[in-house]
């Protein structure tokens, strides 16, 4: 029986995320502008004479043609048949460990974020892509551009703390207690056992980086700048239910 050739469509992904398949091959986890979290298999990339190998490595922007059906959401693994970088971000912070580990978290997070495969997720998409472009720019801690990130991903999934209202009641204000479980700042009245008490620079440094007030962010103190990513990364893993495993390895000296 003759085999049916299988379709071809483009898109443009940045790679979370790459695994070994056999002697050569490899899967590769994307997360593309129009086709949302997909794996696909690349061919023979793992050979010294491959043609694209080099870029399909993790923190690029690459545009693609696959092949597979873009619309079934089996969860099947397409295949990876042309590649071209677009920005290659990960050589831009290879040796440079705070920021390759602010970046593996970045690919993790966005991976956990988009748990259907191939549900469409342009925000998500365009999120990470800022934050990869950040991280290669160099132009602020890579903690704080970490942060930033996964506040503001946390908002995409609907998880926002609360920063400038009580989580419980909606009182407005900046209030002294914060509450992972409660959804994060608490008045006095619904303030919940065991909830910690951040300086109120921790909470305004939270709402810059949830805005992008990158003056406010790049100002704030180490302190808090440490307090800050203590609450952001407590707050997304109540939410996902387990750790992520990149976030012990980021440097926050």
């Amino acid at each position: 029986m003759a085999r049916i050739p299988r379709q071809l469509y483009r898109d443009d992904g940045l790679v979370l995320r790459v695994q070994k398949l056999g002697e050569s091959d490899r899967i590769i986890t994307l997360l593309t502008r129009h086709h949302g979290r997909l794996r696909a298999v690349a061919r023979g990339v793992r050979r010294t004479n491959s043609r694209f190998g080099a870029r399909l490595e993790p923190f690029g922007h690459v545009d693609l043609q696959l092949a597979g059906d873009p619309k079934d959401h089996g969860g099947g693994l397409h295949t990876v048949s042309q590649v071209e970088a677009v920005e290659l971000y990960g050589k831009r912070f290879l040796t440079d460990y705070p920021r390759y580990t602010a970046a593996s978290a970045v690919a993790e997070t966005a991976e956990r974020l988009t748990p259907i495969e191939r549900e469409p997720s342009l925000r998500m998409f365009q999120l990470t892509l800022g934050a990869l472009r950040a991280l290669a720019a160099g132009e602020h801690l890579a903690t704080l551009v970490l942060d930033a990130y996964l506040l503001r991903g946390m908002g995409l999934a609907g998880w926002a703390p609360a920063i400038t209202e009580c989580a419980v009641c909606g009182e407005p204000g900046t209030h002294r207690a914060f509450s992972v479980p409660a959804g994060g700042s608490v008045c006095p009245d619904c303030r919940p056992p065991g909830a910690a008490h951040p300086a109120p620079a921790t909470l305004e440094l939270m709402s810059a980086l949830t805005k992008g007030d990158w003056k406010t962010a790049d100002s704030a103190d180490p302190s808090h700048q440490r307090e800050c990513s203590g609450l952001t990364a407590a707050h997304l893993q109540w939410h996902l239910e387990r750790g992520l495993r990149s976030l012990p390895l980021v440097d926050r000296s």
